[in-house]
């Protein structure tokens, strides 16, 4: 059983990580597209974003469920390391993504400026998935 809510839990970090690398290339093609292909585009940010989430749901429920199984108490540095960086990377990306995203989809707005935010955001928000998934791979004894 613990084995497999490894498996689980290591699939869901992939799944909530990698469609991520999709939209480094589609961020350039956002600057020119109109029309369909600009909707198509931040649809795809969008699914990219919701995917990323419910991934996080099972990420997150997996882990408290290895923790439990496992007896790895709250005040393992990198538990509670990992805990308050995905707080900080939930407040995030509540702000970060849906907010620009509809904004590009209205007609008067400042395209550059809003996908500059998009790019800063997603770059920032892999960084923030790649410290979580430093803590739980490296286990650092922070304390």
């Amino acid at each position: 059983m613990y084995s497999w809510l490894v498996f689980i839990h290591a699939v869901s970090a992939m799944v909530s990580i990698g469609p991520f690398f999709v939209l480094i290339p589609m961020l350039r093609r956002l600057k020119t597209a109109d029309g369909d292909l600009l909707h198509s585009y931040l649809d795809s940010f969008r699914f990219v974003v919701r995917l990323s989430k419910h991934a996080g749901h099972v990420l997150v429920a997996s882990g408290l469920l290895l923790m439990w199984l496992g007896s790895w108490p709250w005040t393992t540095p990198w538990i509670f390391g990992t805990f308050v960086v995905l707080f900080a990377s939930l407040l995030f990306m509540a702000r970060a993504f849906s907010p620009t995203i509809r904004k590009l989809r209205e007609p008067e707005h400042d395209r550059q400026a809003l996908l500059r935010k998009l790019s800063r955001s997603l770059y920032l928000y892999l960084f923030v998935l790649f410290v979580m998934l430093w803590l739980m791979i490296m286990k650092p004894m922070i304390w």
